[in-house]
């Protein structure tokens, strides 16, 4: 009998019974907001960011809406002009981006690598051939480049670096942890990624006063003093008139959720790790099927798989696609000519400039996407490394067939 896969590649776990009282804590006094505080309290969110910069190692560290939020605000706090360009990765998601192009900047897309990183030649090239001051680095899908010789080749460019951290929330490069390479680091609470509170994002910094600008940007009036993390008075001060408010706060409710998972990042990490490794040796030596090289440097967070089927027409990767849907395996291509639910790619994104990136779109034509939420066991990973093998096999060794619809997936 065939093996089906029954589970969600959706359903994420619940939050931890002490993030539930906590929230429920707040709701029963209510002062969400997080600069309404009663005498001698902190809030949820300050307490919050002061966590999390020392998690990370950071001076400072701002709490704010989204992970979009917190890029965009980034790009304005380090004086991003209308029409700037801004290098980013071209395998990359929407929001990223979408902040450069609502901050005001101008994306240029950089070429990536079989492995999904950034092609260092051709960031060299565009950053020279632009004059860009700003690259938004975008970890996609937990992937990591050589960070050290990304950091030699952007301070010989005269090129600032904001880390999109996403999908790499608990990863590290040689024990940096991801979002301290930068001047700047971004991560996202959103559902999907390594701690959940639906949304939700951090900024953090050693530099003083762009951590100044991000606080004044993200609508704290003059109430700076109730954050925590945050450069000292002086430095506010300086930049304090020149910030607009452009409001994109957390609350404390969503404060009160994070809290407890930031002591639970390090277990989840090494979970996603068994996931990820055993769907890995489950594909290992499919003819046809190239896996993604993980350096030894690099410390990963196992929380989605990708791998390539190069040389794969279209309509034989719409088979192996359909094929596995039907069998309850959801996985996703970038090589679709429409966008599809979170998956989309530059050519897309209308509102920036067209761009011509041969090598880019070879790859995201062979690209494969698939999510491991952390409700998986090792013995789900494995019967899907098995489905996956065997409609890699029967689809990429049988006669050539025809177009087919692909089914949607979320």
């Amino acid at each position: 009998m065939e093996e089906r896969f029954s589970g969600s590649f959706t359903q994420q776990e619940p939050i931890p019974e002490a993030g539930i009282e906590a929230a429920l804590a707040v709701l029963r006094h209510g002062r969400l907001h997080r600069y309404n505080t009663a005498p001698g309290e902190i809030a949820e969110t300050a307490l919050l960011e002061e966590e999390f910069a020392a998690l990370m190692g950071a001076k400072y560290c701002l709490a704010v809406a989204s992970g979009g939020y917190a890029m965009g605000c980034a790009l304005r706090a380090m004086g991003l002009q209308p029409g700037e360009p801004v290098l980013t990765n071209a395998f990359t998601l929407a929001p990223v981006p979408g902040a450069i192009a609502a901050a005001g900047g101008s994306p240029v897309f950089i070429e990536v690598t079989h492995d999904l990183t950034l092609d260092f030649a051709d960031l060299e090239a565009k950053a020279k051939a632009t004059g860009a001051r700003l690259l938004m680095l975008s970890h996609m899908r937990g992937h990591l480049c050589d960070m050290e010789a990304l950091v030699a080749l952007c301070d010989r460019l005269g090129v600032q670096i904001i880390e999109d951290c996403a999908h790499t929330m608990g990863a590290s490069w040689k024990g940096v942890p991801s979002g301290r390479q930068g001047v700047v680091g971004c991560y996202s609470m959103q559902t999907y990624k390594h701690m959940n509170s639906g949304e939700g994002g951090f900024l953090i910094s050693d530099d003083a006063e762009i951590m100044a600008r991000a606080i004044l940007l993200s609508g704290s009036y003059m109430l700076y003093a109730k954050h925590r993390a945050a450069p000292p008075e002086e430095v506010f001060q300086r930049v304090r008139m020149e910030m607009p408010n452009v409001s994109g706060r957390m609350d404390n409710l969503r404060a009160a959720i994070l809290r407890p998972q930031l002591s639970m990042l390090a277990e989840r990490v090494a979970r996603w790790a068994v996931l990820y490794q055993t769907l890995e040796a489950g594909l290992q030596g499919i003819p046809g099927l190239r896996l993604v090289t993980r350096p030894p440097e690099e410390t990963y967070v196992g929380s989605s798989f990708q791998f390539l089927l190069p040389d794969w027409s279209d309509a034989r990767i719409g088979l192996f696609l359909t094929r596995c849907i039907a069998r309850g395996v959801e996985l996703k291509w970038f090589g679709a000519e429409e966008p599809v639910a979170f998956t989309s790619r530059y050519d897309h994104w209308r509102y920036a400039s067209p761009q011509t990136l041969p090598r880019t779109d070879r790859i995201l034509k062979s690209l494969i996407d698939m999510r491991l939420p952390l409700t998986f066991s090792p013995e789900d990973s494995a019967l899907i490394a098995r489905i996956v093998r065997a409609e890699a096999l029967g689809v990429g060794q049988g006669p050539e067939p025809d177009a087919v619809e692909l089914p949607r997936v979320q």
